[in-house]
């Protein structure tokens, strides 16, 4: 079966000519090129993630298209293709080339895209969804992956990851595609004199900042602390940065060594702040100026972990339930007149702890399955019928929302 889909890349006249080059590098390796051609790359309930390379069963321009391809049906199955869908990318290998495949077959189809001109986090791309009122969105990543990952994440016109329901229509119309090879992709620049790819940059960081003021709960308070971040190598220099600074903070020290995008990721064993490993260069840092706290984010900034010093000065790497605590303690202890139906939303997986907190300043407290996009399903539940008022939302994955703007 599997020979069938080779043969059928090999025989294919018009194959990417750095593809075509790949594919030869294999050619003689049985192993790699049935791992490559035996299935169709999964799209499942949060998109699609896998290594770089030729064949059905890896990331490449093609595989992008049949998704963009799925999506863009979804989108006109919804009605909504007028809206267009926003698009941003990370800091890996063939990101900002995924971005514009995708924006090509939505061409292709009428719908517009918003893609921005450059590496983005994800919690903007959920922003510019809800900011520029898209039917839908897409960040290529692969979060805190090796290298050789990429990968294609679906969003819904809310701003969240699809819930359930939308993503299974459009994991349907993925799986529809029947030839990725030959699914079609509008010219570029046709595209951008059409008004059909638009690029998109700072109107949308600075309205994004503004949204962040209010997240500050105490903007007078002195913010005299000296702190130390990491975007290992990833999106969220700037804007972290920026929105540190623009609430008071002054003392902020860049890992430099790891501020620069590097799809290598070349100073980690793994972009991941869940491993203390990834903190290493930080601590140093941090240890050399005496900081009071330490912030890293993955590759693209979905993923945020802290670490504070203990008594003898070493720093030690906050657990998720730890850091969500620990800032839903804060702001419940204050934030003046909290809503009666005020809400915490966690995950089944995430620590009860979070729960004691909001039952001491009389908020409820729900369970969601694992995954923001169930956090995200609720807050727009709320957002519609007003049955409760959203105050924080987190998993024990180093994932947390302060405000529902994102």
């Amino acid at each position: 079966m599997w020979k069938n889909e080779y043969n059928r890349w090999k025989e294919f006249g018009q194959l990417d000519e750095k593809l075509s080059n790949q594919l030869n590098e294999i050619v003689s390796d049985e192993q790699s090129l049935e791992d490559a051609f035996y299935k169709n790359l999964e799209f499942g309930t949060g998109g699609m993630r896998g290594k770089l390379g030729p064949g059905t069963n890896r990331m490449n321009i093609y595989t992008i298209r049949r998704a963009a391809e799925g999506l863009a049906t979804y989108v006109n199955d919804q009605g909504l293709s007028n809206r267009g869908v926003a698009i941003a990318y990370d800091s890996r290998y063939m990101s900002k080339e995924f971005a514009v495949e995708t924006a090509r077959v939505l061409g292709h189809h009428g719908i517009p895209s918003y893609v921005f001109t450059s590496l983005r986090p994800t919690p903007e791309l959920s922003f510019a969804v809800r900011y520029l009122q898209t039917a839908a969105g897409v960040v290529i990543t692969a979060s805190h992956n090796p290298p050789e990952y990429n990968g294609f994440k679906a969003y819904n016109e809310d701003g969240g990851q699809l819930p359930p329901k939308q993503a299974e229509s459009m994991i349907n119309f993925v799986n529809k595609v029947e030839d990725e090879l030959n699914v079609e992709a509008a010219d570029q620049e046709e595209l951008e004199k059409n008004g059909l790819l638009n690029w998109i940059d700072e109107k949308v960081d600075n309205a994004y900042l503004e949204k962040l003021k209010a997240v500050t709960v105490q903007p007078d308070i002195e913010k005299d602390i000296s702190l130390v971040f990491t975007p290992l190598h990833g999106t969220a220099r700037d804007l972290v940065e920026k929105g540190l600074m623009q609430s008071g903070f002054s003392s902020i020290h860049i890992v430099e060594e790891q501020a620069q995008p590097d799809p290598e990721f070349s100073t980690v064993e793994s972009p991941n702040p869940e491993e203390h490993q990834a903190f290493a260069m930080a601590i140093d840092q941090g240890k050399a100026i005496g900081a009071d706290l330490l912030l890293a984010t993955d590759p693209d900034a979905d993923r945020m972990g802290v670490a504070v010093p203990d008594e003898n000065g070493e720093f030690k790497v906050l657990t998720g339930n730890q850091t969500g605590a620990l800032m839903l303690d804060y702001i419940l202890e204050h934030t003046p007149n909290l809503p009666d139906n005020g809400q915490l939303i966690k995950t089944i997986v995430t620590s009860e702890f979070g729960r004691v907190i909001a039952n001491a300043h009389n908020i409820s407290t729900l369970d969601v399955l694992t995954g923001f996009k169930f956090i995200g399903e609720k807050i727009r539940q709320y957002e519609q019928t007003g049955d409760h008022k959203f105050l924080f939302g987190y998993e024990e994955s180093y994932g947390y929302l302060v405000k529902d703007f994102a």
